[in-house]
């Protein structure tokens, strides 16, 4: 004991790493130094070499880019023709602002919520072609 009757307290460790226990699943301990992993000595590996591309995998490849790039122009051309179509309605048609729901006119009810919908459906719609473009890309491509 101290002078002032109190136990002498223990030394404190550093803050430093602490060694690693082993595991009791009769593993060495790691001991922090990097490791090599490889493939035993002569086995070969399963790699699939490919050929270079000739000219019909180019040809199917370009057939299938024009198609998706077809797809997507349509797609978006249908959509700016629909909201064109909404902005002359409500410009030829005035008496529409007279239209209400909620003390909201229908104009702004049809582009601030009525054109969530139709993204979302020309999303589905662009989806699904183009899965089916792929499709017959990867049934010609075999």
């Amino acid at each position: 004991m101290s002078e002032s009757g109190a136990a002498a307290e223990p030394p404190r460790e550093s803050p430093g790493p602490r060694p690693v226990q082993a595991p009791d699943d009769g593993l060495p301990a790691p001991t922090g130094a990097r490791v090599r992993v490889s493939a035993p000595a002569g086995t070969m590996l399963n790699i699939v070499r490919r050929t270079a591309p000739d000219a019909a995998d180019t040809f199917y490849v370009h057939s299938l880019i024009r198609s998706q790039l077809r797809l997507a122009a349509s797609v978006a051309l249908g959509f700016l023709l629909v909201l064109v179509g909404l902005a002359v309605m409500v410009f030829t048609w005035p008496q529409i602002n007279d239209i209400r729901l909620a003390t909201i006119p229908l104009p702004w009810w049809l582009l601030g919520v009525g054109v969530y919908p139709l993204i979302m459906l020309c999303a589905f719609l662009f989806n699904r072609a183009a899965a089916r473009n792929e499709a017959k890309y990867r049934s010609i491509a075999k």
